[in-house]
């Protein structure tokens, strides 16, 4: 069954509101897994390090920020009255799959999205943090929860906690390398296509190239991929929404993936 036929037969949500605990929150259990929280107490410069954890039942998935036609990117928002301010997620290389009839980007494996949280005030510290994301095996399974924390100003660092954030930062995207980078990036907005061409490892696999941008946009699976001695040049098509304003310089994110190493940068287009 496709996962958006799936999900629309859904009659709710599972929403569960856990207890604080510690600096994690619990787990919010479904179907195909569960969710939570940890944090570590605030750097000195007012950086908080924390990952939202999602923990997979064997078989099931969940999705990157750009999921493809029917999937589901993970949302996060956050109460600013606990001193707290959010400016986004992180996110590991994913994987592309296909169900046999719509293809979708994710993970199929256990996986830890860094949170990128600052303190907005001195004293104790109260995260209450809303989270919406699918998790999908043969259906789509909607979570909508929402996690909550204490960090108190003498919290503490708790060492398992840290190495699990730590682990999580590490398994992010490098930035390019004179080994593995962009060397040239276009758009054909008549076209519809965006043009790329990359340096990559030499690897015994085909590297693997993911897209998102701005509201309006999103792209489909490189087209005429040329690989010669670790040099690549692909085409992609981007589908464009009727509202949608120019493609921009910079307004591109990309992930690419050679092997066991992966690189994310912003697209210049030339």
């Amino acid at each position: 069954m496709p996962h958006l036929a799936a999900l629309a037969t859904l009659p709710a949500y599972f929403f569960i509101t856990p207890a604080a605990d510690a600096a994690q929150s619990r787990w919010v259990q479904s179907e195909g897994g569960e969710v939570r929280i940890v944090a570590d107490r605030p750097e000195p410069d007012g950086t908080i390090p924390a990952i939202l954890d999602i923990r997979l039942k064997p078989g099931w998935k969940t999705y990157w920020i750009e999921p493809g036609a029917s999937g589901i990117p993970p949302q996060v928002t956050i109460d600013p009255r606990g001193g707290i301010s959010f400016s986004g997620l992180r996110f590991p290389a994913p994987k592309a799959f296909h169900d046999g009839i719509a293809g979708y980007t994710g993970y199929d494996h256990s996986v830890a999205f860094p949170l990128s949280l600052k303190r907005e005030k001195t004293g104790d510290l109260s995260l209450k943090i809303s989270v919406f994301l699918g998790i999908c095996k043969d259906i789509c399974i909607p979570v909508q929860a929402d996690l909550d924390l204490s960090l108190p100003q003498g919290l503490a660092e708790n060492p398992l906690d840290r190495a699990r954030i730590d682990d999580a930062v590490a398994a992010l995207p490098a930035l390019p390398s004179d080994t593995f980078k962009v060397t040239a990036a276009s758009f054909d907005a008549v076209e519809k296509r965006l043009h790329l061409s990359l340096v990559t490892p030499p690897t015994a696999t085909p590297a693997e190239l993911f897209l998102s941008g701005p509201p309006g946009y999103s792209f489909g699976t490189p087209e005429t991929v040329a690989t010669d001695d670790g040099r690549i040049t692909a085409e992609i098509p981007v589908r464009v929404s009727a509202k949608s304003g120019a493609l921009k310089s910079g307004s591109v994110r990309l992930v690419a993936r050679a092997g066991d190493q992966s690189i994310e940068t912003l697209l210049a287009f030339d």
